[in-house]
């Protein structure tokens, strides 16, 4: 890989080109028409971006290398100043800018990582940075981007709108305008994940990339096919926002509907048209993930690992731990942990519903005696086996059983599934009426 490397270092930082986008109306859709992306410029990306994104951790992880049972590691990509891979491309588009392009600044559309990779390596760089951000996004990232000398206009009630409004102010200011995910030079940023995977895990089998507007795993395929072809690389979208897996059904990018979403980083309606013509053709597999199976994945990442992911970037892990890849287990593979930008009251959303969906927390509705101490009585059955009552209440007015009834709405933290299906059938051996709401 080294003397592949060496093979493109006369491509240094002096190399100017315009930064590239394409749209087109997806019935007028002509690959063809779509400049393509190369191995050359993923070996050039990595060195024209050394001086500012450094080299992340590609480490094993003994707890959930034995829960999955493959050879397990995370390359830890939420560790970058950001918290996200986006810097890899964002430092590349940057670099690649005419002299010209420099001075007048760029403009871009984004909810977060992009927007912040943009705003980190612009400020290092002196670039003026122009973002539009959705209404939606996130209060911190919006601050952090200013922090970094930004010049942030939040409009928009979603990132397509976001977009809309910042091509027009590229076009009225003469501005570059950066997609996040389908510009020749952020895509090609993005392989050099994959230079990096490949030296630190040089007999990895396979790869676990999540897809949202396809531009990290159009890279990554990009070197990893051109390199070692031998190894598996996997795309993991979340089933709110299946746009690739879409776009390989239909044969081009089509649009989707997105629904509300812990990985709310992968809800891209529609991939990139460049991303999906490199990828297309060079990913092996692409597998679906339930939200629940997200929140148990950023669980078990803050629990085990002690890394605290967003739901975007642990989708990928979601996957294995879902059992959707069953062919991996004894191999060695790669999960990517692509971002860590979560907000803190989010966090805790996204914790309790992992432990609902893992079994620990537990909502029962119990009918009980209307008369003093049932709920005592109740409360020390749980507390005997070991569980904690969360919250409890009861209920009279609407209940179809007789009136001398009352039903008990209690939440219950367990150790596991297991235990918690103990706590049931000690109620029901107990004579109470239980019903488990999942």
């Amino acid at each position: 890989v080294n003397l592949l490397f060496l093979q493109f270092k006369m491509a240094q930082d002096s190399v100017s080109v315009d930064i590239k986008t394409t749209t087109e109306n997806e019935d007028e859709f002509d690959i063809d028409a779509i400049s393509d992306v190369k191995f050359e410029d993923v070996s050039r990306a990595k060195y024209r971006i050394a001086d500012g994104v450094h080299q992340t951790p590609c480490e094993t992880s003994p707890a959930l290398t034995a829960m999955t049972k493959m050879d397990l590691y995370f390359k830890k990509e939420y560790l970058h100043h950001t918290g996200s891979f986006k810097e890899r491309g964002a430092r590349n588009a940057l670099k690649m800018l005419t002299p010209e392009q420099k001075s007048r600044g760029v403009i871009a559309a984004s909810a977060g990582n992009h927007a912040l990779g943009l705003a980190y390596h612009g400020s290092n760089l002196n670039i003026p940075v122009y973002l539009v951000m959705p209404l939606f996004a996130p209060l911190t990232k919006v601050e952090n981007c200013r922090s970094f000398g930004a010049n942030v206009r939040t409009e928009g009630a979603h990132i397509g709108e976001a977009m809309i409004i910042a091509k027009k102010m590229a076009a009225e200011q003469g501005l570059t305008y950066i997609n996040g995910y389908d510009d020749e030079a952020i895509i090609a940023g993005q392989g050099t994940c994959a230079l990096e995977i490949l030296e630190q895990v040089p007999e990895v089998d396979a790869i676990i990339v999540p897809v949202g507007g396809a531009g990290l795993i159009a890279g990554i395929a990009l070197a990893v096919k051109t390199l070692r072809p031998d190894v598996e690389v996997i795309g993991a979208e979340g089933e709110s926002c299946p746009s690739f897996s879409e776009a390989l059904k239909h044969g081009k990018p089509v649009t989707v509907e997105v629904s509300s979403t812990l990985a709310d980083g992968l809800a891209v309606p529609k991939v990139g048209s460049r991303a999906f013509k490199v990828a297309k053709d060079r990913v092996d597999k692409v597998v679906l993930v339930k939200e629940r199976d997200i929140a148990i994945s950023v669980l078990r990442l803050l629990e085990i690992a002690k890394a605290v992911v967003e739901g975007a970037g642990a989708t990928g892990l979601a996957a294995l731990l879902a059992g959707k890849l069953p062919h991996l287990e004894g191999k060695k593979v790669v999960c990517l942990l692509c971002g860590g930008n979560i907000d803190v009251p989010v966090i805790g959303r996204v914790l309790e519903r992992g432990l609902a969906a893992d079994g620990r927390l537990i909502k029962l509705s119990i009918d009980v005696p209307d008369r003093p101490g049932s709920i005592a009585r109740l409360s020390k059955i749980a507390a005997e086996h070991g569980a904690s009552v969360k919250d409890i209440q009861h209920e009279r007015a609407w209940l179809q059983t007789d009136i001398h009834s009352v039903t008990i709405s209690m939440v219950v933290e367990t150790r596991s599934r297991e235990h918690a299906q103990e706590l049931l059938a000690l109620l029901e051996a107990a004579g109470y009426s239980v019903t488990w709401n999942t």
